[in-house]
């Protein structure tokens, strides 16, 4: 079997939110916290299980009106509460891989608030390329992740 060369791609997001860091990372890694915003509206959750610590794995399976189905898969390696989440994540469309994907997130306290930089680090697989939208400047991941970390905000905010 061929398979196309894998493309690679990174950015970074920061979000500032009026919430300590120990309400933030709840909210990052509480299973039920999480469930409020991660995953977005408007799909159906056929598989959601989270367990956020070193060494265990969290799943999150979705069908979608147009009948797109996501799968998310993830790893953690690195948990410190109030601080910060590293973890590797496989990225399924409609039960093809499409991506694997390493992700840190750092939480800072700063301004009455937390200030919350995802860096990420994604391998693109078989001819997947993350094109997204040229017009707004990034990709879909980039674009996906920049919408989870304004619905986490919100979450926050209710």
């Amino acid at each position: 079997m061929s398979h196309s060369p894998t493309v690679h791609d990174s950015f970074s997001l920061t979000r500032h939110y009026a919430a300590s860091p120990g309400r933030v990372f709840h909210a990052l890694s509480d299973p039920q916290a999480k469930a409020k915003w991660f995953g977005g509206e408007g799909h159906h959750i056929l598989i959601r299980n989270a367990d956020i610590r070193p060494g265990v794995t969290e799943e999150v399976k979705a069908q979608w009106p147009n009948g797109l189905e996501t799968h998310f898969k993830a790893v953690y390696f690195d948990v410190i509460a109030e601080t910060r989440l590293v973890y590797a994540y496989e990225m399924f469309l409609n039960g093809a891989k499409i991506s694997v994907s390493l992700a840190t997130v750092e939480l800072t306290a700063q301004d009455g608030g937390t200030t919350v930089k995802i860096t990420e680090q994604g391998a693109f697989l078989d001819g997947y390329e993350d094109a997204g939208s040229p017009e707004a400047g990034t990709t879909s991941r980039e674009h996906g992740t920049g919408f989870l970390l304004d619905a986490l905000g919100k979450a926050l905010e209710g």
